[in-house]
């Protein structure tokens, strides 16, 4: 990967509406280069798929909650049925493993509390075997899907 392709990533995860034709002028190349160089980085798995990011607000979906998972008892067992059973739930935009104190941070996205306590109802059947600890965003500050991506 090169500046140029670094600069193509940079610019389709902030508007990947762009077109060839866009991206090629941007980039200071024609369009059949530029063409070839993002279906390359589509085929080497630099883009995993193109989206459209939905404003949740405008969907109803007013709560983040950030939870935190500790396993009461740790085995091979218990860590594959979590990682499996948590793709279930598509309230869970995102869930980490992690090191230190909690075994899991999830980012959760709901409507309104009571769905929260649903989706937390339904966890807690399913793996009665968690500790889970909840906390509510207040206020959104920075939310961006970009990557940090150096394009000198």
């Amino acid at each position: 990967m090169d500046v140029i392709d670094r600069k193509l990533l940079n610019l389709l995860q902030k508007n990947a509406d762009m077109t060839v034709q866009e991206l090629s002028k941007e980039v200071h190349l024609s369009t059949t280069p530029c063409w070839k160089r993002i279906n390359q980085l589509k085929k080497l798995g630099f883009i995993d798929k193109t989206v459209s990011l939905i404003n949740r607000k405008q969907v109803g979906l007013n709560v983040t909650a950030i939870v935190f998972i500790t396993i009461s008892t740790h085995n091979q067992e218990k860590i594959k049925i979590f990682s499996e059973m948590i793709k279930d739930f598509p309230e869970v935009l995102e869930c980490y493993r992690m090191s230190g104190e909690i075994d899991y941070l999830l980012k959760v996205i709901v409507g309104d509390i009571a769905s929260y306590d649903g989706f937390y109802k339904r966890l807690i059947e399913k793996a009665p075997f968690l500790k889970v600890t909840s906390n509510f965003a207040i206020e959104e500050i920075k939310f961006t899907t970009e990557l940090p991506l150096e394009t000198t």
